[in-house]
């Protein structure tokens, strides 16, 4: 079993018709059942990517006094620029996090030659890529046109990061525990080595790397305003034995002070109870992110947006 892949390109130019009907039926089926698919032809030269995980290699494998350099500093929201996350004293990962271009809490690595400004760029051709994909969504879940656009203005919310997964010393050790993702859209650009997958009708399915693709999933923002309609991914990356793990992933994110709640598209206008009671978007961050900085005892206690379902 395979997610499905869609020719991203269909959308961009006139004609055929009946390809890009085929690409909107994929995307609602596979949003509407586990939230996960890849694009490719997205407009992101394979080039580029390429270039860009060799130049996260070589930065993962400075030393470390080379890496603190680039730290996180007092009072930076989620731990910009360098940091590592470790388990039971044991190293798991190292990422660098990336805000917008031009944000004064961003932290760049300045080595090696380019990094910085590779950085900005994938941000920016990443962004480019989430809002197309945000009015595909959008035509997905048959809202007016444009609508997740205006109700979605402001990318000051928007951040990046580029993983280093650490070679797993046996068999099935998680890089990444199973969540889903608390945003909008996600993208995922992952090297060879694999590990990422997502959970369809109770079985894990690999996410296959294909060079030059792009994976893409739905996360927890888009199912609360759909009213469950399209789902939030679940998937986890499972570190790869004697294998190391590079990867960029680009949040598309909403502003803070957004209210979240089921849309009138999905509840009263069409007779449905809304599954969830309201929210603001930083409430239900800062909620995930209690989640890393004080984990509690048992993985159940952790808060998902389950904590904000009408029972």
């Amino acid at each position: 079993m395979a997610i499905p892949t869609v020719d991203l390109s269909l959308f961009c130019r006139e004609g055929d018709d009946e390809g890009k009907k085929k690409a909107f039926e994929t995307i609602t089926e596979a949003c509407s059942s586990y939230g996960f698919f890849q694009i490719v032809n997205h407009g992101v030269p394979i080039e580029f990517l390429s270039g860009a995980l060799e130049l996260s290699r070589t930065f993962f494998q400075y030393p470390d006094d080379v890496k603190l350099k680039y730290s996180s500093k007092p009072g930076a929201p989620l731990l910009a620029g360098f940091n590592k996350q470790k388990d039971k004293c044991v190293d798991k990962n190292e990422y660098v996090l990336v805000f917008p271009p031009g944000s004064a809490y961003n932290i760049y690595p300045q080595e090696p030659p380019q990094f910085k400004e590779v950085l900005e760029e994938m941000f920016l051709k990443l962004s480019k890529v989430c809002l197309l994909l945000e009015s595909i969504v959008n035509d997905c879940l048959g809202l007016p046109p444009g609508f997740l656009k205006q109700y979605n203005d402001n990318r000051t919310w928007d951040f990046m990061t580029n993983l280093y997964y650490f070679p797993a010393a046996g068999d099935n050790e998680n890089g990444l525990t199973h969540h889903e993702d608390g945003n909008c859209i996600t993208l995922v650009i992952q090297d060879a080595a694999g590990g990422l997958q997502v959970r369809k009708n109770g079985e894990w399915i690999p996410v296959t790397p294909v060079q030059g693709a792009i994976v893409v999933n739905i996360g927890d923002v888009i199912q609360v305003l759909s009213n469950k309609k399209f789902k939030s991914a679940t998937h986890r990356v499972v570190r790869q034995k004697g294998k190391e793990r590079f990867s960029y992933a680009f949040f598309h994110n909403l502003h803070g002070d957004k209210w979240v709640e089921p849309l009138p598209h999905f509840t009263k206008q069409i007779g449905e109870k809304p599954k969830y009671r309201g929210f603001e978007f930083k409430e239900y961050q800062a909620l995930r992110l209690k989640n890393k900085t004080h984990p509690p005892s048992r993985v159940e206690d952790e808060i998902h947006i389950t904590h904000y379902e009408i029972s």
